[in-house]
């Protein structure tokens, strides 16, 4: 094991410092091109190599400036191909959310994670980087009529933990409670409380932001969490999308919406105490929500696809 983990790293040092090419480095290690990539992988997976992406600093132009200084937030903006739909392009979001997020992990850190298509696709693009006594932490219920909602988000939450070598603490509650008073009884409990303190201790919140239009909708409104009734009265109201699992209007307003007395994630105010917030998003159609969100103030760090950031400027 000791000595496939030193031409692990050497491999990995040849790739990513030395610039080596594959068929290079094969021939020096006198192994198959094939053995290099998974070594490569291997130095990967053990957190051998460590990636960080950082904006270019000074008045860069472009539409990554532009956010930057219009919300004052840290912006990284994804290159598409014009063909690109769908899961590709999220992936391709996720992939660079990844790296950004590994890099603002650091040790002892406590790191809250909501869930939802955008933090599922995450999860598989993880740069592996072990932490000391860091804590991972669901952010929001995932229970619904039609689950428990603890296996799906389970997956994301371990992901995580297995990348940071991190403890892991779920939050299995419902995503909406049915009345506001049971939401407030055990929010009371112990076991509960537990948990909504350490959420109160985070320092990187990891989430994206669901839209209620559009051809893919999001996890909380195609996944059983509200009726199609629920959710034309909350198109009424002018809720336009939700971080969290608290809806927002497109003015950025939530305060006075009775679902949200009755959603277990946390509120944009609570968001905002948390020092490093990054907001993932991928998708034209989810624009409008987004820019609901920032005009909250959830984030402190945008990772976005190129055409959802250029609709966002026009929007906003």
């Amino acid at each position: 094991m000791e000595d496939r983990a030193e031409l692990a790293y050497r491999a990995a040092m040849m790739h990513y410092v030395q610039d080596e090419t594959m068929e290079s480095i094969a021939r020096k290690l006198k192994v198959s091109r094939s053995t290099v990539s998974r070594l490569i992988g291997v130095a990967r997976a053990e957190g051998y190599v460590q990636f960080a992406l950082n904006p270019p600093s000074g008045a860069t132009p472009g539409l990554r400036a532009e956010l930057a200084e219009r919300f004052g937030i840290e912006v990284w903006v994804v290159p598409v191909p014009p063909r690109v739909r769908g899961r590709q392009r999220l992936n391709l979001v996720a992939e660079v959310a990844g790296s950004v997020i590994s890099g603002a992990v650091f040790p002892e850190a406590i790191i809250g994670i909501a869930w939802g298509n955008t933090l599922s696709a995450i999860a598989e693009h993880l740069v592996p980087k072990p932490v000391l006594g860091a804590r991972v932490v669901q952010l929001n219920g995932a229970g619904n009529l039609i689950s428990s909602g603890i296996v799906y988000a389970s997956t994301i939450m371990e992901a995580f933990g297995e990348a940071y070598h991190a403890e892991v603490q779920h939050f299995p509650v419902p995503a909406f409670f049915d009345y506001p008073d049971t939401k407030v009884a055990l929010w009371r409990e112990r076991s509960v409380k537990l948990v909504l303190d350490l959420q109160k201790e985070v320092d990187v919140a990891i989430f994206g932001v669901g839209t209620l239009e559009g051809e893919q909708l999001s996890m909380v409104y195609s996944g059983g969490y509200l009726s199609l009734l629920e959710m034309e009265d909350l198109k009424g109201l002018g809720v336009v999308g939700d971080v969290c699992t608290v809806l927002l209007r497109a003015d950025g307003t939530w305060e006075d919406l009775e679902i949200n007395q009755r959603a277990s994630g946390p509120t944009p105010r609570d968001l905002t105490r948390i020092p490093r917030r990054i907001c993932v998003v991928s998708g034209v159609e989810k624009a409008v929500p987004l820019l609901a969100a920032l005009r909250a103030g959830v984030a402190t760090d945008l990772v976005v696809d190129e055409e959802c950031a250029a609709r966002l400027l026009k929007l906003s």
